[in-house]
């Protein structure tokens, strides 16, 4: 098995703590929980308003997904795959001017929003809209001085995202977080990443609680920790394991991003936490297998 040098990880971690910015499916041939009124309605008693809804999206044939962190190098490639997919997409972001410049190409299915998530749930409620299907969080902390910024942004920001959805109904969030987020418990406490990155804001135990928020919410969860997080293109197959499991190796962001997307795509997904990188060696893998090699918790 390929391993990465501490110093390598510890810069492929560097990355991904500073970048992260972290239903229904596509194909009608896939179910999953998404709301109610966006499946093929089988009860013959319906109210008006779902019918309308029904007709509404038989028209268009789009889902949209509100993604969190649309900006960010993973939250863009998250917004790109989404759109190549078929599916509508609002993008939430805190600087719309700043969006603009990185989606030029003018998408009818591409709707730009502005959504801090550190500015509570009733706001973001807002932003998201009751015509979004599912959410995907791939916001994180931008490096300062302010050690509490990962708590605002990795943990309360990702509760106020979880609340909006449950005000909402939205039945489905994916959320990108890191391996090593619970290196503790894994006997990792002098892993060079994991020191590293904790002594930011103790930013991978603000992750982690972030997690057990979404695991608690009773919403439909994904839970992507991704390795070291690369820019360049993919450079092996997705290789995923079990939550803490990994405490090394890296991934391109186009294949978290892919992965990401497949979650909303893939039934298999549901209440999993799942860990990603790459290896050359590794055999490439359908999402579904790949998913349907993780046991729900």
């Amino acid at each position: 098995m390929a391993t990465s040098s501490p110093m390598f990880l510890l810069r492929t971690s560097f990355f991904h703590a500073f970048t992260i910015t972290t239903t229904k499916p596509f194909s009608n041939s896939i179910i999953s929980p998404f709301k109610p009124h966006q499946f093929h309605i089988k009860s013959t008693k319906m109210e008006r308003s779902e019918i309308t809804a029904e007709i509404e999206v038989g028209k268009t044939g789009k889902k949209k997904i509100f993604v969190s962190g649309a900006t960010g190098k993973t939250g863009k490639r998250i917004v790109e795959q989404l759109l190549a997919k078929g599916f509508a997409v609002k993008a939430g972001v805190r600087d719309a001017d700043k969006a603009k410049t990185i989606f030029p190409n003018l998408n009818q299915d591409l709707q730009i929003v502005k959504a801090d998530v550190t500015e509570g749930s009733e706001k973001l409620a807002e932003a998201i809209g009751d015509d979004s299907d599912a959410v995907v969080c791939a916001t994180g902390f931008q490096y300062s001085w302010d050690l509490l910024a990962p708590w605002k942004v990795d943990y309360y920001g990702t509760v106020n995202l979880v609340e909006a959805c449950r005000k909402l109904g939205v039945t489905k969030f994916v959320l990108v977080s890191s391996i090593l987020v619970n290196g503790a418990a894994m006997g990792q406490l002098l892993n060079p990443a994991y020191v590293f990155l904790n002594a930011f804001g103790l930013v991978l135990v603000a992750k982690l609680q972030a997690e057990q928020y979404i695991r608690k919410s009773g919403i439909n969860y994904t839970i992507i920790r991704p390795g070291g997080l690369k820019n360049d293109p993919p450079n092996g197959n997705v290789v995923m394991e079990p939550e803490d499991t990994l405490s090394e190796g890296s991934i391109s962001r186009d294949q978290v991003a892919e992965v990401a997307v497949e979650a909303l795509l893939q039934p298999q997904s549901s209440y999993k936490v799942v860990e990603i990188v790459a290896r050359t060696e590794a055999p490439k893998k359908s999402f579904e297998e790949l998913f349907g090699s993780i046991k729900e918790r």
